[in-house]
């Protein structure tokens, strides 16, 4: 009888055990985390922008850190809906479009373009390697540019100037 019980517990314990995983699994979801398309610059890019992601802060205009999926050396972001940054981009077909604008944000330019839905794109130029930050409406309409100066320091920092390739 004893040993009855001891499969009958191993045969319903298993499967019981796999849904507690998997519920726990569930709380720890990223279903929060913003997306961003992942770059695939060079490696000669690639290693300014894993220089860059050491140097990023945890707070961009007050908004806490809030990566995107999937995970990357290449991309973060702050605050939902998200401040996106994405390194190691190609130049922007932007800047040949009418309504795009320069700008210099604590002495790192950038290409600021309108996007349809209202949020703000801007890349960086002048630079060894491409940042990318899209802002998102709501931001946009509280000062727009403020992210940017969270993050000149550490792009100056990690991506020296420069044309890219």
């Amino acid at each position: 009888m004893n040993s009855f019980r001891h499969r009958l517990r191993l045969h319903f314990g298993l499967p019981a055990l796999t849904l507690l995983i998997a519920a726990a699994s569930g709380c720890a979801s990223t279903d929060d985390a913003p997306a961003a398309t992942v770059p695939t610059p060079d490696a000669k890019v690639t290693k300014l922008c894993r220089n860059l992601h050491e140097l990023l802060p945890q707070k961009v205009d007050g908004l806490e850190r809030n990566d995107p999926e999937p995970r990357s050396e290449l991309t973060a972001a702050w605050g939902s809906p998200a401040i996106i940054l994405r390194c190691g981009v190609a130049w922007p077909d932007a800047v040949l479009k009418k309504g795009t604008m320069p700008a210099t944000v604590n002495e790192v330019e950038w290409v600021v373009e309108k996007l349809d839905s209202g949020a703000q794109r801007m890349t960086t130029g002048g630079r060894l390697a491409y940042v990318e930050v899209t802002i998102p409406e709501d931001q946009v309409a509280q000062g727009g540019a403020g992210p940017l100066v969270d993050l000149a320091k550490p792009i100056k920092k990690a991506i020296p100037e420069g044309i890219a390739d």
